[in-house]
């Protein structure tokens, strides 16, 4: 009998996490204040608490991941690895594919895996509430869940298009006690500005995430601070935990290393927390592919520049080095919300520039097509941000048979689609088309980043 789930014991949990910074070969650019300079950990103290900060600017390999943290992960952790044998038979792929199932967490994806560390080092630091922000509305229920078990006040700005199309994502951080806002909004400066010239707008990520700054520095108690669930480097650590459980699961397997291995990308991290742990192996020689893949309604991995950029619309944030279509760009409203975000990781895009990872974009309608195939094989309804990673392992797996190798895909199952009917909905009744960014959109929004320091493609040539 074929073995479809691979489990550890709550024993076998990983107890540190790991830091793709330590390892890669050529280090990134740090990130600039608006004189140019690198910014110091001290500017980053009225948005994060310090004890975050010091993940954020670490060049540890290796970080331990708290007790009282770990005591929470158990809810859900260690999660499962599945073997996709039914996606197998059905495609007649001789290609073996496993996927990291996190949607079992409490919020429906692998957004908690960072909410409830940088909720809990929040509180230790003293902070009382928390402001972020939210696309597709994943993040913004993670951390009203992580938020709720460890007693903040949490306030979510989220883009408006999502919080149209998911009503019941809202409906979510409100069970958890968050203040759930559509972003723009009349309460923060940055909104208001949007609102006058742009009132019709379906917002951004970008917008949001000024909203949600402003919100935290403007707390003249100082108790407030801002939360990412994507792009910075503390995420991506936290995150690691998923291909390190992964690494243990293949080989209680019987497999080695995977061949190719996928996870969709909006800021980064959900793709990093896979892929991070298999890229040390590739470091240290490993054969692998590893495919980062986005909307080609937002192509900043692909069409982007490698430019040094702000991560939100009123440039409230450092520079960062980063693949990105400008701050100024506003996505079209595409149904995978979570992946409409202007810029890249920079740690992702400093494994892109190396050559460690080869980003792919894929239009909407064949994500939808791949996630109805998915769900008549597997059965589980995939979230639209995912869907772009299993259209990615279809492709690969259909050329493992055409050339008949039998390949290990490991993919991130990054979040269940069952607040995301809306998309089916419009799939399923025509009404949903592709979009693919023109070539005068991308330069038009890059035209923002002019007289911006310019960011060195640093790489050893390895790759």
């Amino acid at each position: 009998m074929q073995n479809v789930k691979i489990l550890l014991d709550e024993s076998e949990i990983p107890r540190q996490w790991y830091n793709l910074a330590a390892d890669l070969p050529t280090p990134m650019l740090p990130p600039l204040g608006p004189d140019g300079k690198p910014v110091s950990p001290d500017m980053l103290a009225p948005v994060f608490p310090m004890n975050l900060i010091e993940q954020e600017v670490s060049t540890k390999r290796w970080i331990d991941i708290p007790s009282e943290i770990l005591d929470i992960l158990y809810r859900w952790r260690p999660a499962p690895l599945r073997r996709a044998v039914y996606l197998e038979k059905y495609l007649k792929t001789p290609a073996r594919i496993y996927y990291k199932d996190e949607s079992v967490s409490p919020a429906g994806s692998h957004k908690p895996n960072t909410a409830v560390p940088q909720a809990w080092y929040n509180k230790q630091f003293g902070i009382k509430r928390l402001t972020t922000e939210t696309g597709a509305g994943q993040w913004g229920s993670a951390l009203a869940f992580a938020c709720s078990l460890i007693g903040l006040e949490c306030k979510v700005f989220m883009v408006r298009i999502s919080f149209e199309q998911k009503p019941f994502r809202k409906l979510m951080m409100q069970v958890w006690g968050a203040n759930c806002i559509a972003s723009p909004s009349n309460l923060t400066n940055a909104g208001r500005t949007i609102l006058a010239s742009m009132p019709d707008t379906p917002g951004s990520l970008g917008i949001a995430i000024s909203e949600a700054i402003e919100a935290a520095v403007t707390d003249s108690t100082g108790e407030t601070r801002y939360s990412l669930g994507s792009v910075l480097n503390h995420v991506l650590l936290h995150q690691t935990i998923i291909g390190l459980e992964a690494k243990a699961q293949l080989k209680k397997a019987g497999e080695k290393l995977p061949d190719i291995i996928i996870g969709c990308a909006g800021g980064g991290s959900n793709f990093a927390g896979l892929a991070f742990p298999f890229a040390q192996d590739m470091i240290n020689g490993a054969q692998m592919t590893i495919i980062p893949v986005e909307p080609t309604a937002c192509p900043k991995m692909t069409r982007g520049q490698f430019v040094y950029d702000h991560g939100d619309v009123a440039c409230m944030t450092p520079l960062l080095p980063m693949h990105s279509l400008g701050h100024t760009f506003i996505p079209k409203p595409i149904h995978a919300g979570g992946l409409r975000y202007h810029g890249m990781a920079p740690l992702v895009c400093q494994g892109i520039v190396e050559g460690l990872f080869k980003p792919r974009a894929v239009a909407q309608l064949k994500c939808y097509e791949s996630a109805m195939i998915w769900a008549k094989t597997e059965g589980t309804i995939c979230a639209p941000e995912t869907s772009h990673a299993i259209a990615a392992v279809i492709d690969e797996a259909n050329k493992c048979r055409e050339s008949g190798e039998q390949k290990v895909i490991l993919f991130n199952y990054s979040g269940h689609g069952l607040m995301d009917l809306a998309g089916y909905d419009a799939y399923l009744s025509g009404k949903l088309t592709d979009y693919v960014l023109p070539d005068d959109e991308v330069q038009k929004n890059l035209q923002a980043l002019k007289g911006m320091p310019k960011a060195e493609a640093r790489k050893s040539g390895r790759w």
